[in-house]
């Protein structure tokens, strides 16, 4: 209630970039203050062991992480786990820093619980992310690293571009996605297609390999635009190369069938869109992998995560882990604690007692 209140009368009048900027330095100042992030741990990490969960052979407290593209360059990722989450995702990572592109380049379609984001990878490069990664020491929290393509490196040298970061990151990542799937870089997926992604995965696995002395385990996140046949391709692809999992999906280019009025979608111009409006082709993305690949790989769903029986449906369709960002933005900082209560709920309330036995039950 606090939270909406705030968002009604002050965050939404803000510049919708500005207004993340300033939430997420409140966070990091509340979370550098001595004993505050231990307290924030015990106070809103998931509890229920029913919902422990070991995907990728990483513990994790719970199935809900945040998504890529709120913490672009890991400056606090542990205090967003202290939010509540299992895990959390940091980047786009690329291996040049980068502004991105102009603004303003974040909106929000509040009738459609949505975001618009054309930010275009702004972050400040691979290698100083590494050197803030390295500095965490002993905390608890799983960490992700999502590396792109730096805009101004030609596709043809994408691949390089690509292990340059895996090879800055491999040592200080939990897990690794490359992501070929957004739709602010240009010409980025173009990547998707198999006949580039073959020689593009096969080079970021390689270099993992070469700079890691463990194995790092590597997913790709794919777009919701994608053709079934190329989901199928791509499926096919990562159990050809022996991937560890498929994160589906980005965000979409699509605007079909919005509440929001047409004059404000057009306003907020080109972009990715995220939020409730992806739920349903996210879902059918994800249940057409499951149908392709079984329990041969991991399966992170995301796009159109609000509520504890959104993650209860993903589950059952065959993801082993759920990510969540836009309903972070308008759910508020207890939203990832609300969402493992209720889930730890509606666990138990079904009769199950651990979460592995829900995963693919549809």
């Amino acid at each position: 209630m606090l939270y909406r209140l705030l968002f009604t009368l002050v965050l939404r009048r803000l510049d919708a970039e500005q207004a993340h900027h300033l939430s997420f330095r409140a966070l990091r100042l509340l979370a550098a203050i001595p004993g505050v992030l231990p307290l924030m741990r015990r106070l809103f990490a998931p509890r229920d062991p029913a919902l422990r969960t070991r995907v990728l052979g990483l513990d994790l407290p719970g199935p809900l992480g945040l998504a890529a593209g709120f913490d672009k360059d890991a400056t606090a990722p542990d205090a967003l786990a202290a939010l509540g989450f299992g895990f959390v995702e940091i980047g786009t990572l690329t291996a040049q820093a980068q502004p991105g592109n102009p603004k303003p380049r974040l909106f929000r379609l509040i009738a459609d619980r949505a975001i618009v984001n054309r930010m275009g990878f702004n972050n400040g490069g691979s290698a100083a992310a590494a050197q803030r990664l390295r500095a965490r020491r002993g905390q608890p929290a799983v960490v992700g690293v999502n590396i792109g393509k730096t805009k101004t490196t030609p596709e043809a040298e994408a691949v390089g571009d690509y292990v340059t970061s895996a090879k800055l990151l491999a040592g200080v990542a939990d897990y690794f996605v490359v992501n070929v799937s957004s739709p602010n870089t240009p010409g980025l997926r173009n990547l998707q297609a198999v006949d580039q992604l073959r020689p593009l995965l096969t080079g970021v696995r390689a270099a993992l390999d070469e700079a890691s002395s463990r194995r790092v385990p590597l997913l790709v996140k794919i777009a919701p635009d994608l053709s079934d046949e190329d989901v199928d391709a791509v499926a096919d692809l990562a159990l050809e190369l022996g991937l560890d999992g498929i994160i589906a999906t980005n965000t979409t280019i699509g605007r079909d069938g919005l509440a929001t009025p047409a004059a404000e979608v057009e306003a907020a111009g080109a972009g990715g869109l995220s939020g409730a409006p992806l739920k349903d082709r996210s879902l059918v993305v994800l249940r057409r992998l499951r149908a392709r690949v079984g329990d041969r790989l991991v399966l992170v769903a995301v796009g159109g995560i609000e509520s504890a029986e959104d993650v209860w449906q993903r589950l059952r369709a065959g993801a082993s882990l759920v990510q969540g960002y836009t309903g972070l933005i308008y759910g508020g900082p207890l939203w990832p604690r609300r969402i493992h209560r209720d889930l730890s709920r509606r666990l138990r309330a079904s009769g199950y007692q651990s979460l592995d036995q829900v995963v693919a039950t549809d």
